[in-house]
């Protein structure tokens, strides 16, 4: 049976330029040497760069979300900076222990043994002691006439009094010198964390904060360079390769069958 003309044709060109590959096949091959996979050593550190950023990343959240979790729920966290408190008893914590501390607003949820935060009279730096009494006390005032302290009185005559608390650190042979009304009590603590406080502390310093941060940010850049120095040597390599065999053929064919 005759070879209709076109077919005849065809079989013929592609005979005389003695056509290779095909152009589909020598794309998957370049393909697959451009994924070529990375050198052990190059794995290797990108792993380690990225347990880097995974660990440091990984500290300083929590140095933020620990403090935000107790806040959540209505308690603060304190740095223990003295030991005032140190000694056997229960409730006792060292200098660097962190103490989480309850706000409180009632004179009902003091009680004796209680380890509470406050500001001391005349004072504005935070003390964490243990009540050893509870009072209530007259509040007093200056009389405009003699320039005395006397006795404050509500309307019917009675005096008026306050709460106070007194206060003893553990270490301490004698309880503090002035009693604490209870509008300068911070709050109750709840619990205690051993050597938490050092470490919160560090964190929030502008040393943890860079040492937390620097690593993981250089880390990152160092991987974004590696991988750009690798993408140029593989660019600088094909370009300096010659062609595999049949790939010069395969492409002039398909350029006369496209021509023609």
């Amino acid at each position: 049976m005759p070879t209709p003309w076109g077919e005849r044709d065809l079989s013929a060109r592609w005979h005389q330029v003695g056509v290779g590959p095909r152009l589909s096949e020598t794309t998957d091959a370049g393909r697959g040497a451009r994924t070529e996979r990375a050198p052990g050593w190059f794995r290797a550190v990108t792993a380690a760069l990225w347990t880097v950023v995974a660990v440091c990343s990984l500290a300083y959240a929590t140095s933020l979300g620990v403090p935000l979790w107790f806040s959540l729920h209505h308690q603060r966290v304190l740095v223990v900076t003295s030991g005032s408190m140190s000694g056997a008893r229960s409730g006792g914590f060292d200098a660097g222990d962190a103490v989480v501390m309850r706000h409180i607003t009632d004179p009902s949820q003091l009680k004796v043994g209680q380890v509470v935060s406050f500001w001391p009279p005349g004072s504005d730096h935070l003390v964490t002691h243990r009540i050893v009494s509870l009072h209530y006390m007259p509040v007093m005032r200056q009389d405009e006439v003699t320039g005395r302290m006397v006795e404050s009185v509500d309307g019917s005559g009675s005096a008026t009094t306050r709460p106070y608390v007194v206060t003893k650190g553990d270490a301490n042979a004698e309880p503090d010198p002035d009693a604490t009304p209870l509008s300068r009590v911070r709050g109750v603590v709840l619990g205690v964390y051993p050597r938490w406080g050092w470490v919160l502390e560090w964190t929030g310093s502008a040393t943890g904060r860079l040492v937390m941060l620097a690593p993981p940010l250089a880390s990152l850049a160092a991987m974004e360079l590696m991988a750009l120095l690798r993408d140029r040597s593989a660019r600088r390599t094909a370009a300096t390769d010659p062609a595999p065999a049949g790939h010069t053929g395969a492409r002039t064919a398909d350029d006369a069958l496209l021509l023609d």
